[in-house]
């Protein structure tokens, strides 16, 4: 772990088939069968993403979780925040985290992050033609607890004073989002537990967490609304939205201070080109230095907090759909890996400048 921050990264567990995707999507459809065929949408556009020495892994295998954790230990990844699905007690994709909990291995630290959007064909948890819709209840609330419980208890899990760490992507969905947070303190307590340590993600925008009986909030990455302030490239189809990752990186890392605790992210890049084709949004460009930059920026936020709440966030370790990994691909190596390693080894900046940001042409 380093002294400045405890890095967290985000991973994805859709690389392997479920019967839901099979029904929804073809048979056998995992997360590689967008990214292989991506294609892409202008001159200097880098797609497809083909992974190194990985390979189109399947995350059921606990050989191949072993190889992601020591990778990403290798080079300075506290801990793998493991996106959860729960719909009122259906669970999907919970294969790969369901075998780390059980074998014990790999011996990396976690924690989970509830997804709790309907799933769409939209891919953004939108309305529109849902597959899989969510509903809330308070009998679900104090299940859904129950069910986590093995994780919050497991000696792996992340804590915070003490607390384990738990996010909900979308807590605002919730019906009585302090409601629910407080069935689980009190289920927590009654488990003998020192407490929950609750974050909200924010991921429409700022969201402070405190009315809604949360601790603290992650401020996710890429910022949608700050990324609808910036400028785009000429280039690609009009559907698509494009930007320079030299240039926004600065702008998505820029926020006003707040009154409660927020964690920040950072993210290695931006390509939603698998999933959402002509319609993507792109983060042009993004390189090692760029993100090592960013990263270094964040790392240097934190450093005004308690050691316990230095933490940062990295979006993520292999969202290869949308072009959003630390995982090796043929293009860059292990080039963000060592860029993670060197941001969270170097003692943090003072200060880093996120003024001066050159603006590409307009759209």
């Amino acid at each position: 772990m380093s002294a400045h921050a405890r890095a967290i990264a985000f991973l994805l567990p859709q690389f392997h088939p479920v019967p839901e995707n099979d029904r929804w999507w073809g048979r056998g459809f995992t997360e590689w069968t967008n990214v292989r065929p991506a294609r892409p949408l202008f001159t200097g556009h880098y797609q497809p993403h083909v992974p190194g020495e990985l390979g189109y892994y399947d995350l059921r295998r606990a050989s191949t979780r072993k190889r992601l954790a020591a990778l990403a230990s290798r080079y300075g990844i506290d801990a793998f925040c493991y996106y959860h699905y729960w719909f009122h007690g259906t669970r999907l994709l919970e294969a790969p985290f369901a075998g780390v909990l059980e074998s014990g291995q790999p011996d990396m630290p976690f924690a989970l992050c509830w997804a709790n959007e309907p799933w769409s064909r939209r891919w953004d948890g939108s309305e529109d033609d849902v597959l899989q819709p969510q509903h809330y209840s308070e009998e679900d609330d104090a299940a859904h607890f129950a069910a986590l419980l093995p994780a919050f208890t497991d000696q792996r899990a992340i804590t915070v004073d003490g607390k384990p760490l738990f996010l909900v992507y979308r807590p605002g969905d919730l019906p009585d989002p302090a409601r629910t947070a407080a069935i689980w303190r009190a289920a927590a307590a009654e488990a003998g537990l020192p407490g929950l340590h609750l974050v909200g993600v924010e991921s429409a925008g700022a969201m402070d967490p405190r009315p809604l009986g949360f601790d603290a909030s992650v401020r996710f990455q890429p910022d949608w609304r700050a990324l609808d302030e910036a400028p785009t490239l000429p280039v690609g189809p009009g559907t698509a939205r494009v930007y320079d990752y030299g240039s926004v990186w600065p702008r998505l890392a820029a926020a006003p201070d707040v009154p409660w605790r927020r964690y920040p992210t950072v993210c290695p890049g931006w390509d939603n080109t698998p999933r959402r084709k002509a319609h993507a949004t792109v983060l042009h460009r993004a390189n090692p230095k760029g993100y090592e930059q960013w990263l270094r920026h964040a790392v240097a936020s934190v450093q005004d907090q308690p050691a316990d709440h230095r933490l940062v966030f990295i979006n993520g370790w292999n969202e290869w759909g949308e072009g959003c990994h630390l995982e090796p691909d043929r293009r860059h190596g292990h080039a963000f890996l060592r860029a993670t390693r060197r941001a969270l080894e170097t003692p943090p900046l003072e200060h880093v400048s996120l003024h001066n940001i050159p603006e590409p042409a307009h759209r």
